[in-house]
C-alpha cells in the first residue's frame, strides 16, 4: 500500500513562511498546519534564495529552466526543418542540373483505367 505524496500551493508555503517570520516558532506553525518542521524551514531557506523564482513549479523544475529547455526543443526542430530543406533544395539543384525535372514516382499508384 503506497501513501499519496503530499502537494503545497505556492501561496500554502508563501502564508507558513509568512507566519514564522511574524514571530512565532518554525515548531508551532508546522505544528499548526500539520507538516514537517523541516520542511517548513527549507522552504524559508528557498525563498531567501530564490524570493520571487521560489516555488515556481511542482518541484521539478523552475520558471526559467522550463523555458531553457521549450527553447532548446524549439531550436532542435528547427535544425531537423532547416537540414531537410537543405536536402530538398540539393535533390532540386541536382536534378536540375541533369535537366531531370519530371515527378519521380514509386510506380505504386496508378490510376485505374490505365495498364
Amino acid at each position: 500500500m503506497s501513501v499519496a505524496r503530499r502537494t503545497f500551493t505556492r501561496e500554502f508555503k508563501l502564508a507558513a513562511i509568512k507566519e514564522v517570520e511574524s514571530g512565532k516558532s518554525s515548531t508551532l506553525v508546522a505544528r499548526q498546519l500539520e507538516i514537517d518542521r523541516h520542511m517548513l524551514n527549507t522552504w524559508r531557506r528557498e525563498h531567501r534564495r530564490r524570493q520571487g523564482e521560489a516555488f515556481a513549479g511542482h518541484g521539478i523544475r523552475m520558471v526559467s529552466q522550463s523555458r531553457e529547455a521549450e527553447l532548446e526543443r524549439k531550436i532542435g526542430q528547427l535544425t531537423m526543418e532547416n537540414d531537410f530543406l537543405k536536402k530538398v533544395l540539393t535533390d532540386l539543384e541536382e536534378r536540375q542540373k541533369n535537366g531531370d525535372l519530371r515527378e519521380r514516382s514509386t510506380g505504386r499508384s496508378r490510376k485505374k483505367g490505365r495498364r
